[in-house]
């Protein structure tokens, strides 16, 4: 690993100690039929089992219990596509403090109700014509927030780390990990995590075919800008990777590979029939990998299903 990274396996650790008693230490699944439908031996981390059902929750909450008393007296911004926003939204709560976030006009309406449950402001936008950094930006500004972004945030990345940790330490010595690629924050924190502990260890991320800009990014090695992918994984749809997250990814990520919509939705029906979980598309793509056979996989495989939020009549649509 470079040394010289902006998150370190000890902020990873860090971040772990002060999230216990707030996430979830999700269970780690196995599946005899996953197992000899791909040759390997596979380890599931099911983070749709999370607080919010994603693994957003150890990131945001990391990042806000690490800001000052004035800053959380004032209040926290966030901008997303529904599981951050959520994960913000919650851990505001449980530090008794406001939150204000900015959604796109067509996130699931699922998310979109969750965040205000747990007590969030929404602010909506398009996300076809508008820039959701500069207007989160400037929310926060105007209003006078502590902004989380979802991803490029070095408290947040060291949280999302804290998921390959804890599948390290149930499943033991893995020679892979396949996770979710969007912004880049989860497999940054993973790579941190997994690297520090396993030098030799392979990571892999998984993005959908219309969502390619951390793999193009990291094959050219410069930030690649694509357009607002239009996918049913909109968890992943990001634009370009985050700066914070492609300078850890390019020295530490081993490979990206790409999945397609149907074989996101086939990977979310074996989800549902084989191992009896529920994903969304977004955290269907890296077990859409493996099932797919994108990847040369050695004997022992973990891999990160990042999310389950999706509503029933939207999961019965595409599944069905």
């Amino acid at each position: 690993m470079a040394a010289d990274l902006p998150v370190t396996l000890d902020d990873v650790r860090a971040a772990a100690e002060r999230l216990k008693g707030v996430a979830h230490r999700t269970p780690v699944l196995t599946s005899r039929t996953l197992d000899e439908r791909v040759g390997a031996h596979v380890f599931v981390k099911c983070e749709n089992f999370q607080r919010v059902g994603a693994f957003k929750t150890r990131g945001a909450y990391n990042a806000a219990a690490q800001l000052t008393p004035e800053q959380l007296a004032r209040g926290i911004a966030a901008y997303s596509s529904g599981n951050h926003a959520q994960a913000v939204a919650l851990a505001a709560r449980e530090l008794g403090t406001r939150a204000v976030i900015l959604m796109p006009e067509d996130v699931p309406r699922s998310k979109l109700e969750a965040t205000r449950e747990y007590g969030a402001e929404v602010v909506t936008y398009d996300r076809y014509t508008q820039d959701r950094t500069a207007l989160g930006e400037a929310l926060a500004r105007d209003r006078g927030l502590a902004l989380i972004p979802p991803y490029d945030h070095p408290h947040v990345v060291a949280g999302q780390g804290t998921a390959a940790l804890e599948l390290l330490e149930e499943a033991g010595a893995l020679d892979a990990l396949v996770v979710p690629v969007g912004g880049g924050g989860l497999i940054a924190g993973s790579a941190v995590a997994a690297k520090g502990l396993r030098p030799d260890i392979r990571i892999v991320g998984v993005e959908p075919e219309a969502g390619d800009d951390t793999k193009r990014s990291l094959e050219s090695g410069a930030r690649v800008t694509v357009p607002v992918p239009r996918t049913i994984a909109d968890g992943q749809a990001a634009e370009i990777p985050g700066a914070l997250t492609f300078g850890i990814n390019r020295h530490l990520v081993d490979a990206v590979t790409l999945v397609s919509d149907a074989q996101i939705v086939d990977a979310m029906r074996f989800a549902f029939e084989r191992l009896k979980i529920v994903l969304e598309p977004s955290g269907a793509t890296g077990l859409a990998a493996l099932l797919a056979g994108r990847l040369e996989l050695p004997p022992r495989v973990g891999v990160i299903a990042s999310g389950g939020n999706i509503d029933t009549r939207r999961f019965a649509e595409i599944v069905g």
